[in-house]
């Protein structure tokens, strides 16, 4: 199938002059535009509103807690709600094993059902669970397009330099102010490592910044290049999908 590359939507080209990476397969564009352009224009307008602070970033660890459960609250309260797709199979009348996909948002329509997935910084092999988890419900016909939300290749490039500064401007020169900025716990391998780098002659703000952007948002993690690898060899198909990228514009 065609990955709908010569439809165009106006919402999705701000969101791509903004700077988030925008990929669309399979006609998603087209079917979104066509039976489904209130709920694209809503999570459009969400979506370019979104800020993360690197404030939450360093304090949270890295982790999800405060960051994108602004957005996951944003779309439920918009009835982009948890759902669980449970699938019976029966044969002559009785049922065989059950089984059920859950999805962290649903939008539902008249036109069908929209599936979202938001990917802030979980292990890479997680796009593969959203992407079959969205070409069964849609060989099911139960979802019309399945769409997930990473962080962009922008912003991953960014982290490094935009954490080191955000660490040198609140005055990070040893451990006893990573107590101060209430840092998470560090592990005594994390700290070696510092503490390696700083004999080195490294300052401290700049060692805890690569350890910390290694650690927590490294290769093997999702982002941008790691869900455009999978859906580009055909994970997912013949599911439509609208792939979206975080891009580093929207670090306050």
């Amino acid at each position: 199938m065609g990955n709908g590359a010569g439809i165009s939507t106006p919402m999705l080209d701000d969101l791509k002059a903004a700077g988030f990476d925008i990929l669309a397969r399979n006609h998603a564009e087209a079917i979104l535009a066509h039976d489904f352009p209130g709920e694209l224009e809503m999570l459009c307008r969400v979506i370019a509103e979104f800020r993360i602070s690197l404030d939450e970033i360093v304090r949270g660890g890295g982790g999800e807690a405060g960051l994108t459960q602004r957005l996951r609250h944003e779309l439920s309260d918009l009835n982009w709600r948890k759902h669980n797709f449970s699938i019976e199979t029966v044969v002559d009348g009785r049922a065989r094993a059950g089984v059920s996909h859950e999805v962290d948002h649903v939008k539902f329509s008249e036109a069908g059902a929209l599936a979202l997935e938001i990917e802030w910084n979980n292990k890479d092999p997680f796009f593969d669970r959203d992407l079959e988890n969205f070409q069964r419900l849609h060989a099911l016909s139960a979802i019309s397009v399945g769409v997930i939300v990473t962080r962009g290749a922008s912003m991953q490039e960014a982290f490094l330099d935009r954490i080191t500064e955000w660490m040198r401007a609140e005055g990070l020169t040893s451990e006893d102010d990573l107590d101060r900025l209430e840092i998470a716990a560090r592990t005594v391998a994390q700290r070696k490592a510092i503490a390696d780098q700083v004999e080195r002659g490294v300052p401290f703000a700049d060692a805890f910044a690569r350890k910390f952007v290694a650690d927590k948002f490294g290769q093997a993690t999702t982002h941008w290049s790691k869900l455009e690898d999978r859906v580009q060899r055909g994970v997912g198909n013949p599911c439509p999908l609208l792939l979206i990228g975080l891009p580093a514009a929207i670090l306050v």
